[in-house]
């Protein structure tokens, strides 16, 4: 049974060995902590409340510090954990980011876990990136998720047709660079590119609907054979059923979900600009759909710890 002192890096491990999915999802806005921390409550199920910097800097997280406050006034440790997403060496708009710096903001915040994302990077920068935020994270016994191959969409200008990509595997993560990758950096996670994709973050395309997207099976198999940790998949919104429940079989411990839940809770706020509960409704019986239908996973924290 997890209890609120159950090492979230056990957790993950346990749900790996089990074939045990974690969703993580995203929050966009302030408002949008209660219902995630409520309705993994309700449901029983163990999940991971996470931000990444777009979401302070393009939507309403205003700071990851807010976040963690909001987070540890509602929270039952015993059914999430928070986890900092995303901070990317090079970001979406091709800029360098202190990375070090938001780092270790997280660690002072006592995020229980925290992403680094080299992927822009070439492969030995991304190494040396990612070694040093296992350095300073596992010192205060923080587990570690990097990024590795490119899960696209949230670039600017539109992206080349899925069915292109899915063909040519542009971005996929490659074998031999996750085997090697995962001995010289230590990282407890990795974020593979198997075949999804995340949401836009600006323009209109934020809007639309995601593309329904595809899954690489046998690719997954043999970053799951050489890694041999537990696997994250990334723009974890619209997936094919079929695809991910054959992901979770193969590896895929966490997948965050960001897009269709942000968009609930937006396009209520749209029709009544003032009531908030109901964005957060909305919120929540997304949430509800996501964990009982597409993922089902009520009731994991039951199976774990």
């Amino acid at each position: 049974m997890i209890t609120e002192k159950t090492p979230v890096a056990k957790i993950m491990r346990e749900a790996y060995q089990k074939g045990i999915l974690i969703p993580a999802f995203n929050v966009a806005y302030i408002p949008m902590v209660k219902p995630i921390v409520d309705t993994l409550k309700a449901t029983r199920t163990f999940g991971l409340i996470e931000v990444a910097r777009p979401e302070v800097e393009k939507f309403g997280a205003q700071s990851f510090q807010r976040v963690a406050e909001e987070y540890y006034a509602l929270a039952d440790k015993r059914f999430s954990r928070l986890h900092l997403d995303h901070i990317p060496v090079i970001d979406e708009d091709d800029l360098r980011v202190n990375w070090e710096s938001l780092i270790r903001t997280a660690l002072e915040l006592k995020y229980d876990s925290v992403m680094i994302d080299g992927s822009r990077l070439p492969l030995e920068e991304n190494i040396a990136a990612s070694r040093k935020v296992v350095e300073l994270s596992h010192q205060k016994d923080v587990p570690v998720e990097a990024e590795l191959g490119a899960v696209l969409g949230h670039e600017e200008g539109p992206l080349p047709p899925y069915e292109e990509l899915f063909r040519t595997g542009k971005g996929f993560t490659g074998i031999e660079e996750a085997e090697c990758f995962i001995k010289e950096t230590g990282v407890d996670w990795l974020s593979v590119a198997i075949g999804s994709i995340h949401g836009a973050i600006s323009g209109a395309a934020k809007d639309r609907e995601k593309i329904s997207a595809r899954l690489n099976i046998e690719h997954l198999k043999r970053l799951a054979e050489v890694t041999r940790v537990p696997l994250v998949l990334h723009g974890g919104s619209g997936i094919q059923k079929s695809y991910l429940m054959k992901a979770i079989q193969n590896g895929i411990t966490k997948i965050n979900i960001g897009t269709s839940i942000r968009q609930a809770y937006e396009r209520s706020l749209a029709q009544n600009p003032d009531d908030v509960e109901a964005a957060q409704k909305k919120v929540v019986w997304e949430m509800e759909r996501l964990i009982k239908e597409e993922y089902e996973v009520e009731g994991s924290w039951d199976l774990l710890g």
